[in-house]
């Protein structure tokens, strides 16, 4: 799967909060895992990002028609 980067925070670690678009439209978030809770279901993880992270990706975001 290609992603391409749609924003992303400055960190000093290679691999930082980011939020990317895949070529079918949908976005992948990569984030810092949150502990696990019973209610996610198999295969899913919740991720934590910076608010400023989302609305960076929402500005990126190309229009639909």
């Amino acid at each position: 799967m290609e992603l391409v980067p749609l924003a992303a925070t400055a960190c000093a670690a290679a691999n930082c909060p980011t939020v990317f678009s895949a070529a079918d439209g949908s976005l992948v978030v990569q984030g810092y895992v949150v502990p696990a809770q019973a209610d996610v279901p198999a295969g899913e993880a919740r991720v934590r990002i910076p608010r400023e992270l989302l609305l960076q990706a929402a500005r990126e975001l190309p229009e639909w028609s």
